[in-house]
Formats: structure tokens, sequence, C-alpha cells
């Protein structure tokens, strides 16, 4: 089995290498960060090079390239930690609507999202929909909505948010709730990587049977939730991967008692153990998304699970050796590795820490979920 991008997913990489590498300057993240974490300028570059159509299907006017070109293009966001919710707009809204959405609503939602002038985002918070935070009560053709989502990336920003619901009869459905809609609060929170979050107050949003995603609840938020975590851990690949090579540089280059801190066995076995980390995020995300590509849905569960805990456990482990090797500038909140250590935290909790996700991969395998071979 090669872990390794096909010629098509290396030029994806290369271009959106390109493209991060130009938002790149500290001052400029600092800027973006204090006025709500989203970079407008990054996103209209993202847009008309049209990234932000990668993974989406041919046929929903996509580009085709799957979950491995997700992938591909997330890596590079989080060698940059670029202010753009790519991973959230891509797997919680594009993906679920080109494959559950009516006509009308890929019609109406699709092309303004892939091009960028209209986001999409999803608030898919729980894991297996037994906690599902709005309630619909039935309101003459349609529903009244009523909950609070905690925290949906690029809410503030966006004109649409996928929203798991729990109907009248108990069971979950997936609705898309318009943020401009009668009965929609929408309030910034300042999350741990400073990117464009908030917290969204729904009370008595009417919404239209139309409005309804046409499959099964559970089956749109555990379809939706597996691309997520993986995509989640591909950032990870890009941040800890970043973060290791900036502490390589710096410890080679750092001189204490006449010689270099790399040459100290404590340093170079810490860093060793963070690179060993990393290419098992590495490894095991590439693994779930090519599950996916190939259209191996069960076997790609537990693959996805695998991926977000390694992205949790290792990747946090990993960008707190990174601080950490940079001793006491590392803790400088205007240094740069500080800010691959708060993104590394904000993705190793985000749908689900590791020993939440490690929880729901032991009850999978405990239900004889499908493992997979490599081949």
């Amino acid at each position: 089995m090669q872990f390794d991008f096909s010629e098509d997913h290396a030029s994806i990489r290369d271009l959106a290498q390109q493209i991060f590498a130009t938002r790149t300057d500290t001052t400029v993240l600092q800027a973006i960060e204090r006025d709500g974490g989203f970079d407008a300028e990054l996103w209209k570059n993202l847009s008309e090079s049209d990234l932000l159509s990668i993974a989406v299907p041919e046929a929903a006017g996509g580009a085709g390239m799957g979950m491995l070109g997700l992938v591909a293009l997330l890596e590079q966001q989080g060698r940059r930690v670029a202010a753009a919710p790519v991973w959230s707009t891509v797997a919680t809204a594009a993906l679920p609507l080109a494959e559950f959405g009516s006509d009308v609503h890929k019609q109406t939602w699709l092309p303004g999202l892939l091009d960028g002038s209209r986001i999409v985002t999803g608030a898919f918070e729980v894991g297996d929909g037994s906690d599902i935070a709005v309630r619909a009560e039935t309101s003459g053709d349609g529903w009244s909505l009523t909950g609070t989502l905690a925290s949906v990336p690029a809410a503030q920003q966006a004109a649409a948010i996928l929203v798991p619901v729990r109907q009248p009869d108990g069971e979950p459905a997936v609705v898309i709730v318009r943020t401009d809609a009668d009965g929609v609060t929408r309030t910034a929170v300042d999350v741990t990587s400073h990117e464009a979050h908030a917290a969204v107050e729904l009370s008595g949003v009417a919404v239209a049977a139309d409005d309804v995603l046409p499959a099964d609840g559970a089956d749109v938020i555990a379809w939706t939730l597996r691309r997520a975590r993986i995509a989640l851990a591909a950032l990870a690949v890009g941040v800890c991967s970043q973060a290791l090579a900036m502490t390589a540089k710096y410890v080679s280059e750092r001189v204490q008692f006449g010689r270099p801190l790399s040459t100290n066995q404590a340093v170079s076995v810490r860093a060793a153990d963070a690179h060993m980390d990393i290419e098992a995020i590495r490894l095991t995300t590439l693994r779930a998304a090519w599950l996916l590509d190939l259209g191996r849905e069960d076997e790609a569960e537990t693959a996805a699970l695998v991926a977000k805990w390694w992205a949790s456990r290792g990747g946090l482990r990993a960008v707190h050796a990174t601080q950490h090797l940079h001793g006491g500038i590392g803790a400088d909140v205007d240094f740069p590795i500080h800010r691959y250590f708060i993104w590394g935290r904000q993705i190793a909790f985000s749908l689900g820490s590791a020993d939440a996700v490690g929880a729901e991969l032991g009850d999978a395998l405990e239900a004889g979920a499908a493992i997979g071979s490599p081949a």
C-alpha cells in the first residue's frame, strides 16, 4: 500500500502551498485574528483557484478529487495556520449537500459555496446523534426550531448552517437554517485558535419541509462526521509538521554552552517522538481518506476515528513538545510557534477529544465494526 499522493493530488498540494504561502506574515495573521478570525482575501484566492470545490463530486459541480484532494489542501492550510473555514464549509456543508441534498438544495446553495460568494457551514457538534442540542416542534407544514449551538465555525460569515435537530417523533434530521431568518441570533466567540466561530441561538425559527435534507438524519450525521474528523486530522498533519520543522531549525541554531541545543540527547529524542506521532497522524489520515474515496464507508468509520484519535492524542503531544523545545520563547504568545500550539489544541478537542473518540472507537469495535484490509 502506497501512502503518498498521486500526481493529481500532488498538484493540488503544490497549488495550495503557493496560495497559503502568501498569507503567512505574523502581523497579518494577528490583525485577522483581532478582526474576527476570517481572512476574506485568502477566501477569495481559494475560490478563484477552484480549491473549494476539490472534494465535491463532478456531478454536483466540483472537481471530483475526493477526500484525498481535501487532505492535500488542508495539510497546506495547517502548515500556514491560515484563517479560512475550509474544513467546515467543505466537510460539513458542501459534501453533505452534494450527497444528501435535494436538487433544489444543490441548485440553491452549492454554486455560491463553491465559487466562494456564499459561505455555508455545519453545526455537527455531536458524536452519534444521541445528544442533539436543537429541538424541532411541528408548526404548520414545517417545524419551529429551538436550541443553542455553543460554537459553530464561520457562523458569523455564513448565509446558512446545516443543523442536526431532534424531530417531534424523536428521530434526528438535518436542516438547512438561513442565518437571516427570524429567531436566529449569532454571537461571536473567541475559541482557542482565534478562528471565526460563533454561538448560535435558535428561538422559534421557522423552517419548511423543503429545508430538511431528504435522508435519514442519523446517516447524514455519521457520514458527515467521518469526513469532518478526517479533515481535522489533515489539518493536524500540517500544523504539527510545520511546528516540528520550525523547532528543528530553532534547536539547530540556538547555541548553549558552546553547542547547539539539538546535540543534547533529550532534545533530539523528544523531537523524534514528535516525528513519530506526526507520521502516525499522516498515515492514518491518508488511509481513512483513501477508504472513503473507494466507497468503503463501513471500514472508513473506524479509520476516521483512528485518525482523529491520533490527531487529538499524538497531535497534542507534538505541539506541546515543539513549544517546550523552544524554551522560554515558546511561551511568548507573539512568537510564531505559539500559534501552532493553539491550533493543535483547537483541533485536538474539536469533534471529540482523544478520550471521547477512543470511547467511540471501542464501542464500534465491540459492535463488530469493520477494520478494513490494506488493499
